[in-house]
């Protein structure tokens, strides 16, 4: 979705002209990166998409559930884009995926990866990273507590997701498909989330002494 913004003019006798940005200027990179046009929205969705294909390579198979890199991903990469792009760069992961290419966890790829004990986790992304990044739009990511609850609830989405299509997808009772897919992975999450909670504020830092550098120049 497009938002128009006006470029400032020197009078108001000058006319104003359009300028289209496809990412919130509230998000950290909306704010690095300003202002974010159509093929730079477009760089940063693949970017991203292919950051969260990596993520998926570092895994560990305890189960039909694999522990990868990839709650850290997803939720930083909603905080980082917005909720707008950060959903975009999951939907294209997803996509890159199922078309073939061996961006899912430990180089899996096609629908059945979808249709399998993971395709739960996986098709909440999207709407994890829109949620972290609604969050951060609204200044949860400028503070390390306030980014690592935005992102707790962002762990929480894939969490119930995935949870929920273990008990179809293996035929699991509820606790059954908790133990699976959920209880293994609450150590690990927390600690993702907290690495990803971390990298906000230090970025705003950074952007925050860079502008006062150039207010002294």
């Amino acid at each position: 979705m497009l938002s128009n913004v006006d470029s400032p003019t020197s009078g108001d006798q000058r006319p104003k002209t359009k300028m289209n940005t496809y990412v919130k200027t509230d998000s950290l990179l909306g704010v690095a990166l300003a202002p974010v046009d159509l093929p730079r929205a477009v760089g940063l969705v693949l970017a991203f998409s292919l950051f969260n294909a990596l993520a998926a390579q570092f895994a560990v198979q305890i189960g039909p559930v694999p522990i990868t890199g990839q709650t850290f991903a997803v939720t930083l990469t909603g905080a980082l884009l917005g909720s707008r792009l950060g959903a975009a760069a999951l939907i294209a992961y997803l996509v890159e995926g199922a078309s073939g290419l061996p961006f899912f966890a430990q180089g899996g790829a096609g629908l059945g990866v979808l249709f399998g004990p993971t395709g739960g986790y996986l098709i909440s992304f999207p709407a994890a990273a829109y949620v972290t990044g609604a969050f951060a739009e609204n200044g949860w990511d400028k503070r390390f507590w306030t980014a690592t609850v935005s992102m707790f609830i962002g762990s929480l989405v894939i969490l119930l997701a995935g949870w929920c299509w273990l008990m179809v997808s293996l035929k699991a009772s509820p606790m059954a498909a908790f133990d699976v897919g959920v209880k293994n992975f609450i150590i690990g999450d927390i600690v993702k989330v907290l690495a990803a909670a971390a990298v906000l504020p230090t970025g705003w830092a950074i952007l925050k002494g860079k502008a006062s550098g150039s207010d002294k120049e």
